[in-house]
């Protein structure tokens, strides 16, 4: 009698399971599990793992290929304690230039910091950190579950950024320059943590391009003020991540589509938003939008052929589409883990093949490869 897999994500197939090469852009696609435990994957279009970094702790969060061809990893510091209970889930707090070969190049240790950290390249680390409002400083904040706040406190997020000698270059706090009526809570979500930035972009103007998911908001931060100069219009994207600014200066976002307003039926979208009208001018979902859905996390890059690499990443499931919207290329992770810490555990007890983000890369930007004839 043969047993069933009772993991619905593994029983439907991993692997490769679609590829157009006349519409994909070729490449190799750099991936790392979050329950893996600190494995790093590079697959070529037909899914063959063509190099593997094995690391000591798993990812807070993903990886990325530098300019320099280093590894740019964030990892999850070992030994720290839960600040409320998703804070295993999405944090770091070691943020590593590692080699080819797995050599740690560099480091530098925040334990507060979650979710993104931008690699520069040499050496400069933009960053998001939390910091703890109590008091008067916690009751302001607007929306949220009533009396959430784990001991009364509310995590504020901040931005850092260090040089590579690990000193300070530029910081920007959330209490000092959110409104918050402008930028409260959705009534849905706790008030443990606020307001959730899970990006963090340096625009080519020299500002930064923020994620704020439990508002709602993608936003553009003055680095010589710290004032807003821009924002989503509201209900334009609904618990959103990583928007990145494209050579045209538009901004790409995955929009995961919880809570989005007036919509009873959730789906997740990838847009293109002009900045200069804050209009979206492109836009994919899956032709049976309720198809494509990601709850939490995920991602978008824009190919050099104009094509997209998009992260499901609750799914564990890489695609990439053309600029007209026709899959070409799909790929489900085929590692499965279960989390590690017991409070995160107990939160997503499954196993499961979630990736935060994915990269394509060109065979130019790994000179170090060593590719099959």
């Amino acid at each position: 009698m043969t047993t069933v897999d009772q993991n619905t994500r593994r029983r439907r197939g991993t692997g490769l399971i679609a590829l157009d090469a006349r519409a994909a852009h070729d490449g190799y696609t750099l991936y790392a599990p979050l329950t893996g435990g600190g494995e790093v994957l590079l697959i070529d279009l037909h899914g063959t793992v063509v190099h593997r970094w094995q690391l000591p702790h798993r990812p807070g969060r993903h990886a990325r290929i530098l300019p320099n061809g280093n590894l740019a990893y964030n990892a999850t510091l070992p030994d720290q304690d839960a600040l409320f209970p998703m804070w295993h889930k999405y944090r770091g707090g070691l943020m590593q230039e590692i080699a080819p070969d797995g050599t740690v190049l560099r480091e530098f240790t925040d334990p507060l910091q979650h979710h993104d950290a931008h690699h520069h390249g040499d050496g400069r680390i933009l960053y998001t950190a939390l910091e703890p409002l109590t008091g008067d400083r916690a009751a302001a904040v607007r929306g949220g579950v009533p009396g959430s706040e784990p001991g009364g406190t509310v995590w504020a997020d901040t931005i850092r950024e260090v040089d590579a000698e690990g000193r300070p270059l530029w910081s920007w706090r959330v209490a000092d320059h959110l409104d918050r009526d402008a930028y409260a809570l959705h009534p849905d979500y706790s008030r443990e943590h606020w307001p959730l930035i899970n990006s963090v972009y340096p625009l080519a103007d020299g500002n930064v391009l923020a994620s704020l998911r439990s508002v709602s908001a993608v936003v553009v931060i003055s680095r010589a003020t710290g004032e807003i100069l821009w924002r989503t219009e509201p209900g334009l994207v609904s618990q959103q991540h990583h928007p990145t600014e494209l050579p045209n200066g538009n901004f790409l976002i995955f929009d995961n589509g919880v809570f989005r307003p007036g919509r009873d039926v959730p789906f997740s979208r990838v847009i293109e938003v002009e900045r200069a009208t804050g209009k979206i001018v492109w836009e994919y979902h899956d032709p049976a939008r309720e198809a494509f859905f990601a709850p939490f996390m995920g991602s978008a890059q824009r190919l050099p052929n104009g094509n997209t690499l998009i992260t499901d990443s609750p799914a564990g499931r890489l695609f990439e589409v053309t600029a007209e919207g026709l899959l070409c290329w799909e790929y489900v992770v085929p590692e499965f883990g279960s989390y590690r810490e017991p409070e995160v555990g107990a939160l997503f007890p499954s196993q499961n093949n979630a990736v935060f983000r994915a990269y394509r890369y060109d065979a130019g930007q790994l000179p170090w490869l060593k590719r099959r004839v």
